[in-house]
């Protein structure tokens, strides 16, 4: 099913009772943020803030928070359908072979290759604001969380064209409103926009760009996929192959680009690669944590255009789940049969929202031979954006990926801290707070498949004959210890009967979570124990979600992991300079208690469900 734009999602979902009308004056300024945040983590409906202080125009948020209304937009009844219809248009009996995967790659771009359709009357045109009439604080842009360094545009489909092949891009990079008409543009080193950028400064030229805001929600999730670089197949294009129909755009009023003509708002302008960058941020992000103020392109706005009656559409990003979390559930599923392609031993894999996308990847293999494990990760690192995963837990074919509690039950009892561990180096994302450097850092792989005898140095591992030969599961027995040791700087602590010892440590000196682990590790306690998680002290040991969440945001992998007479310690407490580490430490995400509370008083005035409060 194809959305002519968002405002008729919005009005199935309402028609579904998936949609809530406030009417109540809000403030963009935490107020919406706090409220759809509450919504968010608990599978509530989408939100329509009719009235917003300040502004004339109505905010939707949470239209895609949660996997249902995700696979709506996209015109499935279940995420699993993405697979099924990539499935059924490509042929996986060719394996990885090379004549294999240049058919298949070649039947892909030839399906998506859906060109946007130039209409000559668009909505998104129907206003149009030029030279001194623009002005951006008219806009409801929220300002999400307390230390954010302003308004940002939360889902912003920023398009540029190669300055050298003409090439479109869309992508989803947020944007930090700086005045009435510029903005900062948070483009990443990775990204194709900098690209673009580094070729218009080679040429001399601005690089123009244009800021849609809505459209149809396929367009949305389009901007966030991680699209292999196919010549020919773009997010206009994958946009077209989900909705089943070519996507409609209109050429920019002051840019020579293709934007869609079903936006509700459009920025027009350009980045002067000539001009010094701004400074960007603080911003709460996906991660959970605050990125840190640095610099960034300017982006000049020489036009807004938008509808008559604009919605503006929005998202907030922060500590999981979150909004978010759904949009990557859909390319895990979308792309699953693209890397079974290339990987043909997967089954699934699953990137858990306590991993924040690119910090944990689970994926479950059919295993025939020893080493496949590592074959499989290292695989995974060399597939597009899949390079930033910090974690990979390689598990056997009949485990749930989607299971967080069984995973990690799986691994206590299949992987022996050190023997079926690795750590290895390559590109981190620019995002992560802990890695050894700026956009660099360690990585690890955990291999919870069951053993075969020459990858646990049996005598078997001689006999080629028992080549095929496994092992039935190690003879751990794991166990919850009552009476546990104390140490200096630890707040609180549990044993759970799956092997895990949870800490939350209030760091105040080098070497402290090493001593730690060299303690515990020696006690009595650590029997049954496989995995020690050493926290910070804003870490409640009793959600496991929140200890994995932080532990996964706070260590490099190759620094921060290590064999600790039996244990697998692992230090996700906060580094400081007398440990070495240079870079400024960000500040989880928590929102403004009067905020809270405002919040608390308002929920029945909103009209909210109290179970929802």
């Amino acid at each position: 099913m194809a959305f002519p734009d968002i405002q008729s999602f919005m009005r199935l979902l309402e028609e579904r009772g998936e949609l809530i009308r406030v009417t109540t004056p809000v403030s963009r300024e935490l107020e919406i943020t706090e409220i759809a945040d509450r919504m968010v983590k608990q599978g509530g409906p989408a939100l329509l803030f009719e009235n917003v202080l300040g502004s004339d125009y109505p905010v939707a948020i949470g239209l895609l928070g949660t996997k249902e209304r995700v696979a709506l937009a996209l015109g499935v009844d279940d995420l699993d359908g993405l697979a099924e219809k990539v499935r059924n248009l490509i042929d996986l009996s060719g394996g990885g072979s090379k004549l294999g995967l240049l058919s298949n790659v070649t039947k892909l771009r030839d399906a998506m290759n859906l060109p946007p359709r130039r209409v000559r009357s668009a909505p998104a045109q129907e206003v149009v604001w030029r030279g001194d009439e623009v002005d951006l604080s008219k806009i409801p842009v929220l300002k999400c969380w307390p230390l954010d360094g302003g308004p940002f545009v939360t889902l912003p489909l920023v398009i540029t064209k190669d300055p050298e092949t003409g090439e479109r891009n869309m992508g989803m990079y947020r944007v930090q409103v700086m005045s009435n008409n510029t903005t900062g543009m948070h483009w990443q080193r990775h990204k194709t926009g900098t690209k673009h950028l580094e070729k218009a400064r080679k040429l001399g030229k601005k690089l123009e760009v244009a800021v849609a805001i809505g459209g149809d929600p396929a367009l949305i999730y389009a901007a966030t996929a991680p699209l292999p670089p196919v010549p020919g197949l773009d997010e206009f294009a994958l946009a077209g192959y989900l909705r089943g129909q070519r996507y409609p755009v209109a050429r920019g009023i002051t840019v020579d680009l293709d934007v869609p003509a079903n936006a509700e708002f459009v920025l027009e302008g350009y980045v002067d690669p000539s001009e010094d960058w701004v400074m960007e941020g603080p911003f709460g992000d996906h991660t959970g944590f605050y990125t840190l103020p640095d610099l960034y392109p300017h982006f000049h706005v020489t036009a807004v255009t938008m509808r008559r009656n604009p919605v503006y559409p929005a998202t907030i990003v922060g500590r999981p789940p979150m909004e978010d979390a759904y949009l990557i559930e859909a390319s895990e599923r979308l792309f699953l049969p693209a890397a079974q392609l290339i990987i043909p031993e997967i089954v699934d894999y699953h990137m858990p929202p306590a991993g924040v996308a690119h910090n944990l990847v689970f994926v479950s293999i059919k295993k025939s031979y020893p080493g496949q494990a590592y074959k499989v990760a290292n695989g995974l690192f060399g597939l597009g954006q899949m390079m930033f995963a910090k974690v990979i837990v390689v598990l056997d074919e009949d485990v749930p990926v989607t299971d967080f509690g069984a995973v990690w039950r799986e691994v206590t009892q299949k992987a022996v801290p050190g023997r079926d561990t690795l750590t290895t180096r390559g590109p981190i994302d620019v995002l992560d707070h802990s890695s050894r450097g700026w956009g660099y850092g360690g990585k690890l792989i955990i291999d919870a498949t069951t053993k075969r005898p020459e990858e646990v140095g049996s005598a078997a591992s001689s006999r080629p004959d028992q080549a095929g030969d496994v092992l039935s599961p190690e003879g751990f027995t794991p166990r919850a210890a009552q009476d546990l040791p104390t140490f200096d700087g630890v707040l609180a602590q549990r044993q759970t009967p799956d092997g895990y010892w949870l800490v939350a440590l209030h760091k105040t000196r080098a070497g402290q979570a090493r001593d730690l682990a060299a303690a515990f590790a020696a006690h009595p306690a650590a029997q049954g124990i496989r995995h020690l998680l050493i926290c910070d002290d804003q870490t409640d040991v009793n959600d496991l979600q929140d200890v994995w969440w932080t532990i996964l945001n706070n260590i490099d992998a190759e620094r921060d992991v290590w064999v600790q007479g039996e244990l697998l310690a692992w230090d996700g407490a906060q580094k400081i300079p007398e440990e070495g580490f240079v870079r400024e430490w960000p500040p989880k995400i928590v929102m403004d208690r009067d905020i809270v509370d405002r919040v608390d008083r308002l929920w029945n005035v909103y009209g909210l469900p109290e179970s929802l409060r």
